[in-house]
């Protein structure tokens, strides 16, 4: 029994050392290319925001009169 404990810490190591090997293999961001891209994701998800509050704004308006119109 003590023999497949063993297995299994040398084995969660293994993968260890093998996830720290693969990262540091990955190719990090400057903090230039962090700040452009944050950028670009708050500003596109603003002009989205918008347009889904706009068109959530003209539909409902729309089903409004709709509703008034059967009344």
């Amino acid at each position: 029994m003590n023999k497949k404990k063993e297995n299994i810490f040398k084995r969660i190591g293994n993968y260890l050392n093998e996830i720290r090997g693969e990262l540091k293999k990955v190719t990090w961001p400057t903090k230039n290319d962090m700040q452009k891209t944050t950028i670009a994701v708050i500003i596109s998800s603003l002009i989205f925001g918008i347009y889904l509050f706009l068109v959530d704004v003209i539909f409902s308006k729309i089903i409004n009169e709709v509703i008034d119109l059967i009344e």
